[in-house]
């Protein structure tokens, strides 16, 4: 069965391919959640679990293909955000939401991203979500702070500062949405009220960088 399976394999392009086997771990992880194996990445797909291994090595290599895929996503919904047509609270506002709508649709793909399983198999217990959420989270505050840098005039030492303010506003994201999505303290458009609230500040009074696309 195998050689009838890798001879198909071969024959699709490689970038065709992981993308098929992206979507079928896509498929798994949002009904398993922290859960999802490889053994049933692999079933989903129909293919045996040394072929899904032959295209990521691991589960840390499909899980850092994964979290390229909803990054990448993620990152463009919210640039698509902050440049919409409206005054800069309100796109502060729905950069926000944006983050918390996107965990809030998704939240089974959020915790396999974010938090292990309690109940790993024990050939996948070495599996570190930490040591691979850190890197997600450090690119999302890298690319704000270059989308706060190249919009908002924050005067000497702007780059040292947007790049404080990128990691401080992801990290505070991830952290009350978290929060947020286990207890469901409040709605969705309180938190993000709440959040905007405290980035206000010196936000408010920064005037847009000379020659950018403007906040």
């Amino acid at each position: 069965m195998e050689t009838t399976q890798q001879a198909a394999d071969q024959q699709r392009p490689a970038d065709q391919r992981r993308r098929e086997l992206l979507e079928a771990a896509d498929r798994v992880v949002l009904r398993d959640g922290p859960q999802a194996s490889m053994n049933a990445i692999a079933a989903e797909a129909g293919i045996t679990k040394p072929i899904l291994y032959r295209h990521f090595g691991d589960k840390g290599g499909l899980y850092r293909a994964l979290a390229k895929r909803h990054t990448d996503a993620l990152l463009d919904a919210l640039r698509a955000a902050v440049d919409a047509p409206a005054d800069r609270r309100e796109r502060v506002e729905a950069t926000l939401d944006t983050y918390l709508a996107a965990i809030e649709a998704r939240p089974q793909v959020y915790r396999f991203l974010m938090h292990p399983a309690e109940d790993a198999q024990p050939s996948e217990a070495g599996f570190d979500v930490g040591r691979h959420s850190a890197p997600l989270l450090r690119r999302l505050g890298e690319e704000l702070a270059k989308v706060i840098h190249d919009r908002v005039d924050l005067g000497p030492g702007s780059e040292q500062l947007a790049r404080v303010w990128g990691h401080g506003i992801v990290g505070m994201m991830h952290a009350a949405g978290d929060w947020w999505l286990g207890e469901r303290p409040c709605s969705r458009a309180e938190l993000v009220r709440s959040l905007a609230d405290l980035l206000w500040g010196r936000l408010a009074a920064a005037g847009d960088r000379a020659g950018g696309p403007g906040f």
